[in-house]
């Protein structure tokens, strides 16, 4: 029973081992992948910059490809985890301006973090190899985070506070006016990050102050 009982006690610290490894690897594989594209990331300087030998890289992925496929899969899940919470108890707010103006000051920062404007070049310039992710990209960035915002736009228009009879396109609305400027300067001009924190909340509160104007109740 001892033996028993100490073998189930290790299994739990083993698998947070194996999942820091892991993570240890994406992050050290992201990095790679940022700097020099699919097809010249190398699974060896994936090794070496997480501090891992390439048996135990290949212990967790299968190849480059089934590597990439998980970075890719990991960014668009933090994207969906950050989109719940900035959207959070926004649909039961009872200071609307205020709050919309912190949700957008924080949705602009979260979107324009350097890492994610790089990964959006890297996904688009391999979405001919990768349409799949390109696709699940969209998907589980830009359609589930409107999803989602136009849940909180809905719950505000049924407490009278946003007239909004299609609160998807009022979500979409919302969404490009705080951020259609700064990410498309970011995307093409190869300046991962041209806007300071100043130049940023002065997008996301005159997105704010339009999107008020379009659909205060």
């Amino acid at each position: 029973m001892a033996t028993t009982s100490g073998g189930s006690a290790a299994h739990p610290g083993a698998s947070r081992r194996a999942d820091a490894k892991r993570h240890q690897i994406l992050v050290a594989a992201r990095e790679v992948f940022l700097d020099r594209g699919f097809a010249g990331a190398s699974m060896d300087e994936v090794a070496a910059r997480a501090g891992a030998s390439k048996v135990t890289v290949y212990a967790h992925v299968r190849d480059k490809r089934s590597l990439f496929e998980a970075v890719v899969q990991e960014a668009i899940d933090e994207a969906e985890e950050s989109t719940r919470d900035l959207v959070g108890a926004l649909g039961e707010s009872h200071d609307l301006p205020s709050e919309l103006r912190a949700f957008a000051r924080a949705h602009v920062r979260e979107v324009l973090q350097p890492h994610l404007v790089r990964m959006r070049r890297l996904i688009i310039a391999e979405s001919p190899r990768f349409p799949e992710l390109a696709q699940a990209w969209h998907r589980g960035g830009p359609v589930r985070g409107h999803a989602t915002l136009a849940g909180a736009v809905a719950r505000l228009a049924e407490r009278g506070m946003l007239s909004a009879p299609d609160p998807l396109l009022a979500a979409q609305h919302l969404n490009y006016l705080i951020l259609a400027v700064p990410l498309n300067e970011a995307m093409f001009t190869g300046v991962d990050a041209p806007y300071g924190p100043r130049k940023l909340n002065r997008f996301a509160d005159e997105g704010v102050r339009v999107f008020l104007a379009a659909y205060a109740a």
